[in-house]
């Protein structure tokens, strides 16, 4: 059956990909990417689509995926895959917000309080209107990270 996108590996190619499959470097999903290269290599195995998918459990269409972005964009963004722009949800604290929740923590606890809590801290910063709303687990990771 004719192949639209060809998966040719030079030797140094092939090597990385064997390399990130021994050593399980990066995600599951580049190791995977590793192991759909080289079992689509013309020059190596040379595997039907159908035989990987069902070898890495995937569907075919990944297979399909993975040979275009090589063929289209190169062997780098074939295996690291596309990295995203800006994240899924963008952050409630920048660094100033982060800075005024540092201080509030740091700070005297409100009377009647013997030492903050998460749900106070997070209370305070609405108060302040640092940020419209915001979880007390969004302030447990910012001082977490802080830490």
């Amino acid at each position: 059956m004719y192949k639209k996108y060809v998966v040719r590996l030079s030797d140094a190619e092939r090597a990385l990909c064997q390399e990130v499959i021994k050593k399980l470097k990066g995600s599951s999903q580049k190791a995977r990417r590793a192991q759909i290269l080289l079992k689509a290599d013309v020059d190596g195995p040379g595997w039907p689509d159908a035989k990987i998918a069902e070898a890495y459990n995937c569907r075919v269409q990944t297979i399909e995926n993975v040979r275009k972005r090589l063929v289209t964009e190169g062997f780098e963004l074939a295996l690291q895959g596309e990295q995203r722009q800006t994240p899924p949800t963008l952050p409630k604290l920048d660094g100033e917000g982060e800075a005024k929740l540092i201080a509030l923590r740091l700070g005297k606890p409100p009377a009647g309080y013997g030492h903050w809590t998460l749900q106070l801290l997070a209370d305070e910063l609405v108060a302040l209107e640092v940020v419209e709303a915001i979880s007390h687990e969004t302030v447990r990771k910012t001082l977490k990270k802080m830490a």
